[in-house]
């Protein structure tokens, strides 16, 4: 794995503020419903990224990263290993200035792609349990 995964985490957390969360389920017995809630009361902008769902906790939800307008700092990923080339490849073309796959969501060939492409990589890290680890002030 490349030195440059997972580095800067800290700072990543503590430059963004939207984050659009890929896979998020309206569900709060889902990981994915926890962490954007925990990320909301953080202070975080949470933007949902499910075809599925007009809303999502309380906010509007987007079928793909694509219809989401503004900047997005960080895509947050909670979605099977099969699907990250093609969510990397939105945020790269988007500008997006970080990819974060969660706990589990592993691909070695997107990540790299990403770092090349120079977005910040973190990969199989829970962003809630990195916030926590780092203390970040709420915003």
């Amino acid at each position: 794995m490349s030195k440059q995964i997972n580095q800067g985490i800290e700072s990543i957390l503590k430059k963004s503020k939207r984050i659009a969360v890929v896979g998020l389920s309206d569900s709060p017995f889902r990981p994915s419903n926890q962490v954007a809630r925990y990320l909301i009361d953080m202070g975080y902008d949470i933007i949902p990224v499910n075809p599925g769902h007009e809303t999502i906790l309380e906010r509007k939800s987007y079928p793909d990263l694509k219809s989401i307008p503004g900047k997005i700092d960080i895509v947050d990923v909670f979605r099977r290993r099969e699907h990250i080339a093609g969510i990397v490849d939105t945020a790269i073309e988007i500008g997006v200035k970080a990819i974060w796959l969660q706990l589990g969501v592993v691909d070695e060939k997107a990540a790299l792609k990403a770092l090349e492409a120079g977005l910040q990589v973190v990969m199989d890290r829970c962003i809630k349990i990195e916030h926590r680890r780092f203390q970040i002030e709420s915003k």
